[in-house]
């Protein structure tokens, strides 16, 4: 898959930022499920690019101006021990070098929340804290 630089940052902070907490807990499957979910979007034709598919409005929520996690992956740096892993984690997964662990899911949300559209589904997967979901086929 061709990404560039930009792609490749901000996919590793949104990992980081929907993710950086189940690390330590779980390991690191719920963080390449997160990064499958984003390119499983992008494969899908969600957005064009990486970088637009994390971007899109209200779809990741470390992306929100009113979350406060958005200025918090604005100014993580490669000093962060888990922000390398996440760029560790994102390189591979766009590289193909680790599988879709999601089997094509494109959705997710932590346990406590209650999305609508979740509302009458079973998650495919489920990795950490998080369930994951396949809304549109691949065409």
């Amino acid at each position: 898959m061709k990404f560039s630089k930009n792609d490749l940052d901000v996919f590793a902070r949104t990992i980081y930022g929907e993710g950086r907490g189940e690390l330590y807990k779980f390991g690191l499957a719920p963080l390449i499920a997160i990064a499958n979910v984003i390119v499983n979007r992008k494969n899908k034709n969600f957005a064009q690019t990486i970088a637009e598919v994390c971007l899109a409005p209200y779809q990741f929520s470390c992306w929100n101006a009113n979350d406060t996690n958005c200025e918090t992956i604005k100014k993580i740096s490669e000093e962060n021990s888990v922000f390398r892993i996440c760029l560790e984690t994102a390189e591979n997964v766009l590289l193909e070098k680790w599988p879709d662990l999601t089997d094509g899911c494109d959705h997710y949300h932590e346990k406590s929340a209650k999305p609508f559209w979740a509302a009458y589904l079973e998650p495919r997967r489920i990795f950490g804290s998080h369930y994951f979901y396949e809304l549109r086929r691949k065409k």
